[in-house]
């Protein structure tokens, strides 16, 4: 029987545009799928070159793979995945590798790890982003977990990886689930810059009345500078696409109701979990929430209507303040997302190497920005740099962009226009270049209360008073 180097479960389109992208590189790679359309649909797609092949039986799938066997699976996170594992690891041997490459919940790939172990199996959880075509063409890659099971997939990985100036966007992540961590946090990112981008474009839509080819005109400006990024392209590309239904514009016909998987979800309830401040992301969480509540936004709008927006009297410097405020706000939120990393590096002892993460994010990735290039010059100065903020070239620009969006945060308040990510990354900057903030009588509040003692700023030690009412 010929042997495969490599398996794949899960014939999906990532699953199967990640097998062409391995195959194309020169690897030879088997898959698995129950559903035989799906296996005929993969041999269909593979060119000649291709050494690939779909097979619908798992005993036979897992013998015609050479020894260490390395599988990856691409399958729905959760129960199928342990559903394949229950399946697929009594038929492996000593040294084999399963590989994660869903977005499954930290917590679970540590459990498959050690259930794993215990049956001399190695496990790895793998983040992989990029959609559909990045798995094709080159994702961003961020394993994490058994270091000698890395270095077998090593070569196979930066074979198959994004490319930025000749690297491969992939590195390890660190130890147990550290890579499946880095991806969650890259969604909550995610989560973030898209929920901030949707505000500009209301700000402009709306405070400007700039029509969708306008629109178009000012994300491909902004997409040709510093705002380079796969979120700033995609957006411009969208205000362009016509609807084939009724010949508008597609976006102007799409509801304002936004799905979910949960990743962002998990982010905000990990930071709250190890106390890490992450306000952006959590409000992008919130704002697709409250986005779901369209029939009671319909009759609320009528209850409480939105007085006439002022419109800017000089409106390309308006879209200026807009984009630079974009861009700090899209800034902080990347700060925020790497200061979790750095608390669940210690919290978890993963060892993440934030300046590998922000290397490997740079190409491939849905998060993928030129101002990643910028974290990476601060980090390879300082790897132990606690907040990005903290860095004296990223404080530069901080200050230069500080101001567009004070403004176009008071624009959106003062006219009505929900600015929910604007504001709570202005507020966390804030409150995080504040020496003293006005904690000190929440901590009164707590011991007046619930004899929840305070500290002291004039000297060492742990307070209580027993306060006096004003009324006594």
């Amino acid at each position: 029987m010929e042997r495969y180097s490599y398996g794949m479960v899960g014939l999906g389109v990532m699953g199967r545009n990640l097998l062409y992208n391995i195959a194309d590189n020169g690897f030879s790679i088997a898959g698995f799928d129950l559903d035989e359309q799906k296996i005929k649909e993969l041999q269909e797609g593979a060119t000649s070159e291709m050494k690939v092949k779909g097979i619908g039986s798992l005993e036979d799938f897992v013998s015609a793979l050479e020894s260490p066997r390395k599988i990856i699976l691409m399958v729905p996170a959760g129960k199928p995945v342990d559903a394949v594992l229950e399946s697929i690891t009594p038929l492996l041997s000593k040294g084999d590798i399963v590989i994660d490459a869903g977005n499954s919940y930290f917590e679970d790939t540590n459990r498959r790890i050690a259930d794993l172990a215990s049956k001399d199996l190695h496990f790895m959880g793998m983040g992989v982003s990029g959609g559909e075509k990045g798995a094709r063409t080159g994702p961003s890659i961020m394993p994490g977990g058994d270091l000698e099971a890395f270095h077998q997939l090593k070569p196979m990985l930066e074979a198959i990886a994004a490319k930025v100036d000749n690297e491969a966007c992939t590195a390890y992540m660190g130890k147990g689930s550290a890579g499946n961590y880095v991806k969650m946090v890259h969604n909550g990112i995610e989560y973030a810059i898209m929920q901030l981008i949707s505000e500009a474009y209301d700000l402009l839509k709306r405070g400007t009345n700039l029509n969708n080819d306008q629109l178009y005109e000012v994300f491909k400006e902004w997409n040709n500078g510093e705002m380079n990024s796969f979120l700033i392209e995609i957006t411009r590309d969208i205000f362009q696409q016509k609807d084939s239904l009724t010949d508008q514009y597609l976006l102007d016909q799409i509801l304002d109701k936004a799905g979910a998987k949960g990743t962002g979800k998990w982010t905000s309830e990990q930071a709250m979990e190890i106390g890490v401040s992450i306000p952006t992301i959590d409000i992008a969480v919130t704002s697709r929430i409250l986005s779901a509540y369209k029939d009671e936004r319909v009759k609320a709008s009528q209850l409480y209507p939105k007085k006439e927006i002022s419109n800017p009297e000089n409106i390309d410097l308006f879209i200026k303040e807009v984009g630079d405020a974009l861009f700090l706000a899209s800034l902080i939120s990347y700060a925020q997302g790497l200061a979790l990393l750095v608390k669940a590096s210690e919290e978890y002892h993963f060892e993440i190497p934030l300046k590998d993460v922000v290397k490997i994010w740079r190409g491939g990735c849905i998060i993928r920005s030129v101002l990643l290039e910028k974290f990476y010059t601060a980090y390879t100065k300082d790897p132990n740099l606690s907040n990005i903020l903290l860095d004296q070239e990223i404080a530069a620009i901080v200050k230069e962009k500080m101001d567009s969006l004070r403004k176009t945060a008071a624009f959106a308040v003062s006219n009505g226009i929900s600015s929910l990510g604007l504001q709570t990354a202005l507020g966390y900057f804030d409150a995080y270049t504040t020496e003293y903030l006005p904690i000190n009588l929440i901590q009164a509040q707590r011991d007046y209360f619930g004899a929840h003692t305070y500290q002291r700023i004039d000297r060492e030690g742990v307070f209580h008073t027993s306060w006096q009412s004003a009324n006594s």
